[in-house]
């Protein structure tokens, strides 16, 4: 069982790899909507990664791998920014939710972390509905090849042992 260390140290390492890849593919999309949610949501996950760095005093973060390269993947499948959105409100978020609730079943006795890790969970329903909120304002995507991709971001995820969580070991 990890300890609330190493439970903080991923999720920081989560957020920070969420905030890194929203943040630079932001500027790059082209549906001014999705642009703009795209880098709200990145100041909200660099917000939570700031949190926690100050909490674990780390230094170092690597990202995760296998969410990196969902999210860099959804971003150069899709210009537009559907697909990153899509990626963290139907692929990321979810799973996310589920390693923050682990987290909090896992930890022992430390109230400023779980303080944290209910702060995570709220920011993270937050973000979803405000993308749920901008996507059902855009036309749908009706795009079989659309659909393949999206379908292969949760199979990433899955085939790295991701498949109802990010995890709490690297």
């Amino acid at each position: 069982m990890p300890t609330n260390d190493e439970m903080a140290r991923h999720l920081l390492a989560c957020y920070d790899t969420i905030y890194t890849a929203l943040g630079e593919s932001a500027p790059t999309l082209t549906t001014d909507a999705y642009v703009v949610r795209t880098y709200e949501m990145g100041r909200s996950f660099g917000a939570l990664a700031l949190e926690m760095r100050d909490y674990t005093t780390a230094t170092d973060v690597s990202p995760i791998g296998a969410l990196d390269a969902v999210l860099r993947h959804a971003v150069n499948s899709d210009d537009s920014g559907a697909m990153v959105l899509y990626a963290m409100a139907m692929v990321v978020g979810p799973r996310l939710l589920v390693t923050l609730l682990d987290a909090r079943a896992n930890m022992t006795g430390d109230e400023t972390l779980l303080a944290l890790f209910n702060h995570g969970s709220e920011v993270v329903v937050a973000e979803l509905l405000a993308t749920g909120e901008v996507a059902k304002n855009q036309a749908p995507i009706d795009d079989p090849s659309w659909q393949a991709a999206a379908l292969d971001l949760a199979t990433t995820l899955d085939m790295a042992g991701n498949a109802e969580s990010l995890g709490l070991s690297r």
